[in-house]
């Protein structure tokens, strides 16, 4: 009985929009899961078995809101990543794209270089010539501590 069913064939009642010369009916609420996990167009549409031309003329809102709701779901993935389990590549990757950062500390409208670069020179000339200072006194005050021992 069991081996009876396993081959039976039946019929279904598909809801959709009837699109192509095939008169194909195609579900919008399928069309648009198919986008959200990231099938093309022609993927989708060889699935249902009409041109990409077609798809995409029938189902444009749903194509256009699964895409969207892809891009919503790997962005929170994304910056879940990036900040709960503080994945270094994430953040890294995160500043770049979103924050427009770069390797090279120049910034990306018209090469201006970013404040932290040598715009302080003379701050840290100062800086440089008080730890030499600094260092020529040091070992004086070594060599007398060791010579009382």
């Amino acid at each position: 009985m069991a081996q009876g069913r396993a081959n039976a064939w039946g019929t279904a009642l598909i809801e959709g929009k009837i699109v192509g010369r095939d008169g194909v009916v195609i579900p919008p609420e399928q069309v648009e899961d198919l986008a959200q996990i990231g099938c093309s167009n022609k993927e989708i549409a060889n699935f249902f078995g009409v041109t990409e031309a077609t798809l995409s003329r029938n189902f444009v809102t749903e194509l256009q809101k699964g895409k969207e709701i892809l891009k919503q779901r790997l962005r929170r993935a994304m910056l879940e990543n990036a900040i709960v389990h503080k994945n270094a590549a994430v953040q890294i990757f995160l500043a770049k794209n979103m924050l427009g950062m770069s390797d090279n500390g120049m910034a990306s409208d018209g090469n201006k270089i970013l404040p932290f670069s040598d715009d302080d020179d003379d701050v840290e000339d100062n800086q440089t010539e008080s730890s030499l200072e600094f260092d020529a006194t040091e070992p004086s005050t070594t060599t007398d501590s060791t010579e009382s021992v």
